[in-house]
């Protein structure tokens, strides 16, 4: 994979229900991790006292987090109902030169900042809630 530029990584929600998805405006820096659980199943005939584990067993996960500046109320707007609300919407993930994450994530934390002599932050942080789907680019 070639060098890429991090504004390229998008954040993107579904902001109707209808497929349509925006941009998280705002954003500066974006983390998305996966995550896999493991499922011991060692024992004494373990070959060589060495840990054993279940394939394709244990709960998988992904997580976003991002922070930015506020710049467009329609999506600050829509974000902050949807973690009020509870809902859990369709995101995409666009990684450059990798692919598309889509799935439900839950909005788990928003954090609002700000100083006497900069601009007003905040920071998301999401739990996928269900099946992803990934599409190569």
């Amino acid at each position: 994979m070639a060098v890429q530029n991090g504004k390229d990584l998008l954040v993107k929600m579904d902001m109707t229900g209808d497929g349509q998805f925006s941009t998280l405006a705002g954003l500066r820096a974006t983390r998305v991790s996966f995550n896999a659980e493991t499922v011991d199943v060692t024992s004494l005939e373990s070959q060589g006292g060495w840990r054993e584990l279940l394939a394709g067993a244990g709960v998988k996960s992904a997580a976003i987090s991002g922070s930015g500046v506020f710049r467009d109320a329609v999506t600050d707007e829509r974000a902050r109902q949807v973690f009020f609300d509870g809902e859990v919407p369709a995101f995409q993930v666009i990684i450059p030169s990798f692919g598309v994450v889509e799935g439900p994530f839950q909005i788990t934390g928003i954090e609002y900042a700000g100083s006497h002599n900069g601009e007003a932050t905040y920071e998301l942080s999401l739990a996928s809630a269900g099946a992803l789907d990934f599409t190569v680019l």
